[in-house]
């Protein structure tokens, strides 16, 4: 692991993205940095609170976004520089409070970096955030390597003071996680002067001061579009008068690199990469634009850059025309991660090269191999979740039911419950907390005719994060739902960083448990506890609650995260099977543990055609033993 906190003035490391932002926050003398974790920002906040008492700073992982947006907005309205960091849905929590940051400002600096998700890898959507720093006059930067991310979030913070107001950092999944050379800059020693100055004027939008401020806004713009103009992080590569000019910014640039450099077309192809993308340097742009009359844009989600490109176009007075290509043209996909691929793909058809990645017949080739040889791989919850567990006990209870029962949900790793691994049982994925407010509306459906019993899913962190609002909005309203809370101890898509239901904060310190079971019951709702990995138990307890017709009621389905107690604790059981009584293919219409259940640990022995334990990956939970309905496996303690 790099030292992100070394005093080592034009040293080179190699560093993430993340690493290489908390780095650049930590040249800029940060000290409050927070967030709520999701991927890919995650470890931004991870690898400050690292650090946090060797450099004097407090880290946090707040419980939502938009807390983490207030807490640090807090320090820098009390003369300390701070941090915020969230992926791209974490914006739309944090947008509520942002829309009335941005009118009244803060005094010191303060940065707000969002990590994008091209493709949504591991997230709900792909969406682009950038819009949000037009839509809000803010100031926005793309850095586009490791270096980038370091050295833009420590002169971010300086553009923040000189305005007065929040700087956007935008990263993406490929910036946010690829590693590169850094050279590292000076760590200041910070000597602050921690004071809210109560002389000066309210911080506040309100009593008909909206547009005076709204008003200044726009006169930052132009301000910081005279900064953008000299800007370090804007440059140009390539011939004097190109017959094709690329401007791109973040990610796309080192794609464009590779590109021209692939097709050999350095003599003709102008690359004008751009880091400060709202506002954007008008005269920069300008110089650039009139040498050429085709223009490829490259960028990550939506026509952002090349949307305001074409609006720059419409004010120049130069007697000039412009063919662009990208989004609208379809050169460029309006979704997705960008690749070299497409970047030289969509070259080579407005220069009229010829290009082929491979051979015809090794593409067609290589479509086989992987149709015919390469299996199926779905997503799957570890050995030992307890999630598995949870999702068996309700789908054999809704069964019993017999009622149609509807089960929403939302993002966490129980969202892979729409498919195989869940059993298909989730039948809604939306945001955090989303499922609970669902279930809540469908639960209002009875006047109407509606019979089905409705449940709902989400984990303790989401609980905490969103879902508590939705079911006191069930409370209040008399609305029928059960919430399943599956409480495994930690934020487990994400990295198992603590929550308030944790006795740790993120700079490991100790913290006060807040209790979800006493919780629920000081709103008045009945509560049920149950060990998932107790099935036939849990699946009782799942029934007893949808027979009861009331307000909300919680069952709470507490069990440690597998891969958090194997860390602590060697594995309960060691569990075999009789390969004399598994009856293999014939068992529950083919193969009921490897392939109906599908715990990884339990595999498929081709040549014996029997189930058989790996122990590579078996955690030892045992509850295999408990679903085999011919007792071919069995656990022996591990004690």
């Amino acid at each position: 692991m790099p030292n992100i906190a070394v005093h080592a003035p034009k040293i080179s490391q190699l560093l993430m993205g993340n690493e290489a932002i908390a780095r650049g926050a930590l040249e800029a003398g940060v000290g409050v940095a927070t967030a709520y974790p999701g991927n890919p920002s995650s470890e931004i906040i991870e690898t400050l609170a690292n650090v946090a008492k060797e450099r004097n700073l407090y880290v946090e992982w707040s419980i939502n976004e938009k807390v983490a947006l207030e807490v640090a907005a807090g320090a820098a309205l009390a003369n300390v520089r701070a941090l915020c960091a969230m992926k791209q849905n974490g914006l739309n929590v944090a947008l509520d409070f942002l829309a009335n940051l941005n009118l009244t400002g803060v005094p010191s600096g303060l940065v707000l970096v969002i990590c994008d998700d091209p493709s949504g890898i591991s997230s709900t959507n792909e969406q682009d955030s950038r819009h949000v720093a037009k839509a809000l006059n803010l100031p926005l930067l793309e850095p586009a390597t490791s270096q980038e991310a370091k050295d833009m979030t420590r002169w971010a913070f300086e553009l923040s003071e000189e305005i007065a107001n929040v700087c956007i950092l935008r990263s993406v999944t490929r910036i946010s996680h690829a590693r590169g050379k850094v050279v590292l800059g000076e760590l200041p020693n910070v000597e602050r002067n921690v004071h809210f100055d109560i002389s000066r004027k309210p911080y506040a939008s309100i009593g008909g001061k909206a547009p005076e401020l709204h008003q200044t806004l726009h006169q930052n713009l132009t301000r910081i579009m005279e900064i953008y103009e000299s800007s370090p992080f804007n440059g140009y590569t390539g011939p004097e008068d190109p017959e094709l000019l690329i401007i791109t910014c973040g990610s796309g640039w080192l794609y464009s690199l590779e590109a021209v450099r692939i097709l050999s077309a350095e003599s003709s192809v102008g690359i004008l990469k751009l880091g400060t993308t709202w506002p954007l340097p008008r005269k920069l742009i300008e110089k650039y634009m009139l040498q050429t009359g085709k223009i490829l844009v490259v960028e990550e989600v939506d026509a952002f850059l090349e949307g305001n490109l074409k609006e720059l176009t419409a004010d120049m007075k130069q007697g000039r025309t412009w063919t662009f290509y990208g989004k609208a043209s379809g050169h460029i996909p309006s979704f997705g991660e960008m690749n070299p691929d497409i970047v030289i793909n969509a070259v080579a058809q407005v220069l009229d090269l010829k290009y082929a990645s491979r051979k015809p017949e090794y593409h067609q080739k290589s479509q086989e191999m992987a149709q015919n040889y390469v299996p199926p791989r779905g997503s799957q919850f570890c050995a030992g979740c307890p999630h598995r567990t949870t999702f068996w006990a309700i789908k054999n209870a809704l069964i019993m039911d017999g009622r149609e029962c509807v089960l929403t949900g939302d993002i966490g790793c129980y969202a892979m419950a729409t498919g195989s691994t869940g059993f298909f049982q989730i039948r809604t994925v939306h945001a955090m907390g989303s499922g609970a407010g669902i279930a809540s509306g469908l639960g209002k459906l009875h006047p109407f005719g509606f019979k089905q019993p409705v449940l709902t899913v989400c984990g303790d962190s989401t609980f905490f994060h969103a879902a508590i609002p939705a079911l006191i909005n069930g409370v209040h309203s008399q609305s029928q739902f059960i919430l399943i809370l599956l409480d495994n101890g930690g934020t487990a898509m994400t990295g198992f960083q603590p929550h308030p239901g944790n006795n740790m904060n993120a700079m490991g310190e100790p913290a006060p448990i807040l209790d979800v079971e006493s919780l629920c019951h000081g709103l008045g709702v009945k509560v049920i506890v149950t060990d998932p990995h107790d099935i036939n138990g849990t699946t009782e307890k799942v029934l007893e609650l949808l027979n009861n017709d009331g307000n909300p009621s919680v069952l709470i389905s507490r069990r440690e995260c597998a891969l958090i107690s194997a860390k602590r604790e060697k594995p309960l059981y060691k569990v075999l099977v009789n390969p004399d009584r598994c009856i293999g293919e014939s068992c529950g219409c083919d193969r009921f543990c490897t392939r109906v259940f599908r715990c990884p640990g339990l595999i498929w022995d081709r040549e014996a055609r029997k189930a058989s334990i790996d122990e590579a990956v078996c955690s030892g939970c045992g509850v295999c033993a408990e679903i085999c309905p011919h007792h071919a496996i069995f656990r022996e303690s591990n004690g």
